[in-house]
């Protein structure tokens, strides 16, 4: 069994993650980040194929409001660009009508995307925290107080620290991580009943030589309750010279195959543009209820937001030496990437006060 000693451990490098260990970064403090999969991001994945527009299948836009997301990537150099949505929609309401071209209310709302996919945002926090910060495909089993502070054990490894900070999704720590001694049992409720961002969703999209959806009496923003697809949006890159539609599809269709997936969407596209939507050059999806390392089934129906941003999870447990973060847990834009952001600077003020 490997022992390694740190000052703080953070739980999962997703967006709230690797911000947090940023931050940390500026105060000298000794930080180890434990991610159970293979690769990072949590819930910011991004599928580049060369020579193609990149495929959002997580995380994608912020808006104005969301100022500290927008804070953040701006103190990271990461540019950002408006969603293209047009004037129009195709909006498809039922069985008994056919789809039909829409004007789009007036918003005054911008919509911002992340110049060569958001995935750029984790590859920069990444190289921001240089190497051996990162430890992947080791997942935290059980978290133990002791006189000294905390320990941490996988399968093989034992981490000794005086702080840990989980950025799991609540749901999640509370099906795969013990503690001991055990958390409030009011706490553990909580845990058990948030609701979790993306947990069901199917992300879904095709990328095309040609914009053909921005020609005249047509649009790339589609609305569906009749089809696969519910929703679908223009998806070009930043410089406008690769394209794309991306979207998301009725969760329903879990159980059908990645194949069938793309038939049924396909000819849905082809319903709205014709046979040139057929000629696409490539397809990528990411249906989120597979991602075992991000999401896991509740024991019962949670509406969307569900104790996200809950006052309990401001405090902190095992001695104060346990902070639970993540999306859900921010009062402020839960679920998106603002939350996540959010919640590791309210984090990091709580070690800053403790380590300064």
């Amino acid at each position: 069994m490997e022992t390694i000693k740190t000052d703080v451990l953070i739980i999962g490098a997703g967006l709230t993650g690797l911000t947090l260990a940023y931050y940390l970064k500026s105060l000298n403090i000794v930080v180890k980040i434990v991610e159970a999969n293979n690769i990072i991001g949590g819930r910011i994945k991004t599928a580049y194929t060369t020579n193609q527009a990149p495929i959002e299948l997580g995380a994608t836009w912020i808006i104005d409001q969301q100022t500290n997301a927008l804070a953040l990537l701006k103190a990271l150099d990461i540019p950002v660009f408006k969603q293209h949505y047009g004037n129009t929609a195709i909006y498809h309401p039922n069985q008994n009508q056919a789809a039909q071209l829409v004007q789009l209310p007036a918003n005054n709302s911008v919509s911002y995307r992340v110049a060569n996919g958001t995935f750029n945002i984790i590859k920069t926090l990444e190289q921001k925290l240089g190497t051996n910060t990162i430890t992947r495909n080791q997942s935290i089993q059980d978290i133990k107080l002791t006189n000294n502070g905390l320990e941490a054990n996988t399968k093989d490894t034992t981490y000794y620290c005086k702080h840990i900070v989980s950025t799991l999704p609540p749901l999640l720590f509370s099906k795969k991580i013990t503690t001991s001694p055990q958390l409030p049992i009011d706490f553990q409720a909580l845990l058990s009943k948030t609701h979790t961002w993306m947990h069901n969703s199917i992300r879904i999209g095709f990328t095309y030589k040609t914009p053909f959806w921005k020609a005249e009496h047509t649009s790339g923003t589609t609305y569906s309750s009749v089809g696969i697809i519910q929703e679908f949006y223009d998806h070009s890159n930043a410089e406008d010279n690769l394209h794309a539609l991306s979207g998301f599809i009725n969760t329903s269709f879990t159980k059908h195959t990645k194949e069938e997936r793309k038939t049924l969407a396909l000819k849905q596209l082809q319903s709205y543009y014709g046979d040139q939507a057929l000629d696409f050059e490539t397809y990528e999806e990411c249906d989120w209820t597979n991602q075992k390392h991000t999401t896991i089934a509740s024991n019962s129906f949670l509406m969307p937001q569900t104790n996200n941003g809950h006052p309990l999870y401001k405090n902190s447990y095992l001695d104060n030496k346990l902070f639970i973060a993540g999306a859900e847990t921010s009062n402020i834009f839960p679920g998106k990437m603002e939350g996540a952001i959010t919640s590791a600077q309210f984090v990091f003020k709580k070690l800053k006060d403790i380590y300064k």
